[in-house]
């Protein structure tokens, strides 16, 4: 046992079976023993000696282990399985001496372990061939043969093809069939719609089939079974695939009919598409009733998909065609389409009515289809009432209400932790969570609509319990984190970058420190890096320093013991500091002979709420400290000016640039609308030196960095709660480059900066239409939100948001279909006034192209509706609309034009006669700029 027990920790792992053979039955249970205290002692080594015995250990514990299932979990412990080659010979010889029986209870236990890789599915291949019994055939061992699949197609310099490599695995036919059964398809069996190709697992399971070893008929019934169970897209469209190889017989589609109907009324696009043909073959043969073609027809017609709707229209056009008698029962599942967004669709389906009507006899169903065409638009009303006569009643025009979310309600930040479980427990959690992070470019995943200000109360906590109870704090911490990464190691360079810092990483700095871990060396060498400075710096490294100062200057704080708490704690969620209670907390350091650090105390003058009644009094009191903080929140108060004055940016239109190349597109001082910041000296010269960048003339500039990322934005919007508009500012290069170059996540903190309490005005609105025409559907949600807050709060200026977006399109910055669908969303909100406000601005501008932008159908769509929800009175006439709706043609943008000019009143009072020249029209913009003289050369848009 000694000897084994040498050999694996001198990570001699070739020789470990011969020694584990070598053992009796109590010899081995006695080296299992110490084998177990071994591994738990591994587990707080470095990587590196970890590495060295890894497998020595998985194997001298496989093999003596005397139970099945106390191997197959020895064998499937994560913190064993990290190794470049696979140990699973030396496994199956040091288990050599095993019972067969024994060996096949192993395979099955471990099989139906998670996580089984191409190695593992191997090793229990291995073992149902040594034991001679069946193989396990489980969902995860399914995965792990897929993977072998995957790999063995690219294994050499050529592709091999995918059929030779299944036919080639004797238990391809049983793990093959497995996969029909599974809740989700393994990433691996990939496919792709090339209907003749064999070289994608449709075609080779269907190969398989043509081999004899698959039974097709049991799997175009599984193929069916899942397409009705619905799940994920990746996965329907991949039984979709295999079922269209496999193809279906008619006795197989005429017993599946309440099948096939269910498919076209729910399934996913494809697969409705798919069972709507089936359903016309279903029709041709006479197998489908009148009954059941309007029941599925309701139900289709009520799809958003045109391709669909407009089949099933003619679909029922055939059947109307073939017996008119049929109308009484098509013709109401024929209406549902009149509720249908497309105004191509609404007509036909109201032709298709026309034509058929006169062969309903029952008063009911025409009284019924009377109703629902009633409810179509502004547009067709003459149609409708030349069609049904009386039975069209004039419906009683109802006040409508605008739905808008609750506008933001200030709400109490909570309080530091009182006692050390509590702290530790919030400790633990943030930096667990984070604990493995690493800087790296921007995750994908939109960033959190929130501003952090939980951060602060951990943080305000560890220095209040930390003096006054520093030797418990520490001891509960100690044990806590225990294995955390940076209390074993120390802190790492990426967690003291302020280019990639986040609030857990602040966490981690002030828990080092309190534990001791950080040399007054380091401290000072780290802390100095948090000031940023050159050509190259930007807001985000900015306003991570302010974060990471501040966490040093709390290490230091709870080092010397002597702060009570912190001055910069918010009082509110959104981070903002009520001033009276600055002043309370002034006082109370007074009394107690503490300093204010030079940090923590500039933060809380940015947070701090400077107007509102009685700011006067509040800074005649804070005056009256006699301190020269106290000084300072006075006058930070009484001059009640932003952090970063924002200049505007003038309105005017340029022409479209040419497309050139991507440096050119992206550097075109043409193209960009980005915003400067003036100077605030103040801050330059009092704050301290990490706080500099903010008080400094920002010049616009599209930058693209990597220094932001979803977690690490969370803390911006509290860092300046009462400065919208400089964060804004400061931001807009990430907001152009998510919706010009696709960047994700940077659009997160929008939510945030509409709920914050400060004043909103250009900046923002710029802001936010560069949000609703983000590349990525989550980020332009983000941005909808944002707006949604902003309205409800009766913030939001929509003709201002309209012109905005309108100059975005104009230099191609902004997509009208991204717009138009970020609008669309925040319409079905039910905020169809305040949507119409946007577009009746937004609209003139793009109605005066001489070549129709794409996607504008889509964006009068959104407008019509909004307009016969809402109506449009007090609604401007829109320029151009008239003129657009009467061009030649039927095209979307025609169409829908009409549709909007329908809902406006008619006559020379419902429209202006001509359209203003391109956005220069008198007034354009004047609510971003009411001062030109306040506009320099550092505050043009570029």
């Amino acid at each position: 046992m000694n000897e084994l027990l040498t050999a694996v920790r001198a990570g001699r792992h070739h020789d470990v079976p011969p020694l584990v053979l070598g053992l009796d039955l109590p010899g081995r249970r006695a080296a299992l023993a110490e084998l177990k205290e071994l591994r738990k002692e591994v587990r707080s080594w470095d990587w590196q000696r970890r590495d060295k015995i890894r497998k020595a250990l998985l194997v001298a514990g496989a093999g003596c282990h005397t139970g099945a299932a106390g191997c197959a979990a020895w064998i499937g412990g994560r913190d064993l399985r990290d190794w470049t080659r696979s140990p699973y010979p030396l496994i199956l010889a040091s288990l050599k001496d095993r019972d067969p029986a024994w060996l096949g209870d192993l395979a099955l236990r471990f099989a139906g372990r998670a996580a089984l890789s191409d190695a593992e599915y191997t090793f229990v291949g291995e073992l149902t061939r040594i034991a001679r019994v069946p193989l396990p055939v489980t969902d995860n061992l399914v995965v792990g043969w897929t993977e072998l699949v995957s790999a063995a197609r690219w294994r050499g310099r050529t592709r091999r093809p995918l059929t030779d490599i299944l036919r080639e695995d004797p238990h391809s036919p049983e793990l093959a069939a497995r996969l029909f059964e599974m809740a989700e398809l393994p990433p691996q069996v990939d496919f792709y719609d090339a209907p003749d190709s064999q070289d994608h697992w449709p075609g080779a399971l269907y190969a398989l089939v043509e081999d004899g070893v698959l039974d097709r008929a049991h799997l175009v019934e599984r193929c069916v079974i899942r397409l009705m169970r619905g799940g994920r897209s990746v996965d329907q469209r991949f039984f979709l695939a295999v079922l269209l190889r496999l193809g279906t017989t008619e006795e197989e589609e005429d017993r599946h009919l309440r099948d096939w109907s269910a498919m076209a009324t729910d399934g996913i696009t494809p697969v409705a598409s798919y069972a709507q043909q089936v359903l016309v073959r279903l029709d041709a043969r006479g197998v489908l009733s009148t009954r059941e073609l309007a029941d599925v027809s309701g139900a289709v017609l009520f799809r958003q998909e045109k391709k669909l709707v407009r089949a099933q229209l003619t679909l029922l056009g055939k059947v109307l065609r073939r017996d008119a008698s049929t109308a009484g029962a098509l013709l109401p599942a024929v209406a549902e389409a009149f509720g249908h967004e497309g105004i191509d669709v609404q007509e036909r389906a109201l032709k298709l009515v026309a034509r058929y009507l006169p062969a309903v006899a029952d008063p009911q169903v025409r009284e019924e289809l009377a109703s629902a065409a009633a409810r179509l638009g502004p547009l067709h009303r003459e149609a409708v009432t030349a069609l049904f006569g009386d039975l069209v009643e004039e419906e009683a025009a109802e006040a409508y209400e605008e739905f808008l979310p609750s506008a933001p309600v200030l709400r109490r930040h909570d309080p530091a932790p009182e006692t050390v479980a509590e702290l530790v427990e919030e400790v633990a959690a943030r930096v667990k969570s984070h604990a493995s992070e690493r800087w790296i470019p921007s995750s994908g995943v939109a960033a959190p609509s929130t501003g952090d200000t939980h951060f602060e109360r951990t943080l305000d906590g560890l220095v209040r319990l930390a003096r006054t109870h520093r030797e418990e704090l520490t001891e509960a911490l100690r044990e806590a984190l225990a294995g955390v990464y940076f209390v074993e190691h120390g802190l790492g360079p990426y967690m003291v970058d302020p280019r990639s810092i986040s609030t857990s990483h602040g966490t981690s700095v002030v828990v080092a420190s309190l534990l001791g871990l950080v040399s007054d060396r380091d401290r000072v060498a780290w802390r100095a890096k948090t000031t940023v400075s050159g050509p190259d710096a930007c807001a985000h490294t900015a306003l991570n320093g302010v974060l990471l100062d501040r966490a040093w200057e709390a290490a230091e704080a709870i080092a010397v013991g002597e702060t009570p708490f912190l001055l910069a704690t918010p009082s509110w969620h959104t981070g903002a500091i009520e001033a009276a209670e600055l002043v309370e907390r002034l006082r109370i350091y007074r009394e107690s002979g503490a300093r204010p650090g030079p940090a923590d105390f500039a933060q809380a003058l940015l947070r701090v709420r400077r107007g509102g009644p009685g700011a006067a009094d509040v800074a005649a009191a804070a005056e009256a400290l006699g301190t020269r903080e106290g000084d300072r929140l006075a006058a930070w108060i009484r001059a009640d000016e932003p952090v970063a004055p924002v200049l505007r940016h003038p309105t005017t239109a340029v022409s479209r640039p040419s497309a050139g190349n991507w440096w050119q597109r992206t550097t075109s001082g043409a193209r960009q609308v980005l915003l400067a910041t003036r100077e605030r000296p103040v801050i330059r010269q009092e704050f301290p030196k990490t706080f500099h960048w903010l008080g400094r003339a920002q010049l616009p500039r599209a930058q693209e960095c990597y220094h932001w990322g979803p977690e690490r934005s969370s803390h911006w919007t509290a860092t300046l709660p009462e400065d919208p508009e400089a964060l804004a500012a400061w931001l807009m290069p990430d907001l152009l480059f998510a919706a010009d170059q696709g960047q994700r996540g940077a659009v997160g903190f929008l939510p945030a900066l509409a709920e914050s309490a400060g004043e909103v005005g250009g900046a923002t609105h710029l802001a936010l239409a560069y949000g609703l025409g983000a590349r990525h559907p989550e980020d332009r949600t983000a941005a909808v939100d944002a707006l949604l807050v902003l309205a409800a709060g009766g913030r939001l200026d929509g003709a201002s948001l309209g012109r905005e977006l309108a100059i975005l399109i104009d230099r191609d910055l902004v997509k009208v279909n991204r717009t138009a669908d970020a609008l669309g969303t925040a319409a079905a909100t039910g905020a169809y006034r305040t949507v119409l406000t946007v577009l009746a601005a937004m609209l003139p501008g793009l109605l005066a192209y001489e070549k129709t932008p794409r996607g504008l159908g889509d964006l009068l769509s959104v407008a019509a509706e909004c307009a016969e929800r809402c109506g449009t009175g007090g609604i401007p006439a829109i320029a151009g609309l008239a003129a657009t709706a009467g061009r030649k043609g039927s095209s979307q943008t025609v169409r829908q034009a009409a549709r909007l000019l329908a809902t406006f009143p008619a006559g020379p009072e419902g429209f202006l006669p001509e359209a203003p020249e391109g956005l220069d029209a008198p007034g354009a913009g004047e609510a971003l700029a009411p001062d030109r003289k306040d506009q320099g050369a550092a505050g043009i848009g570029i």
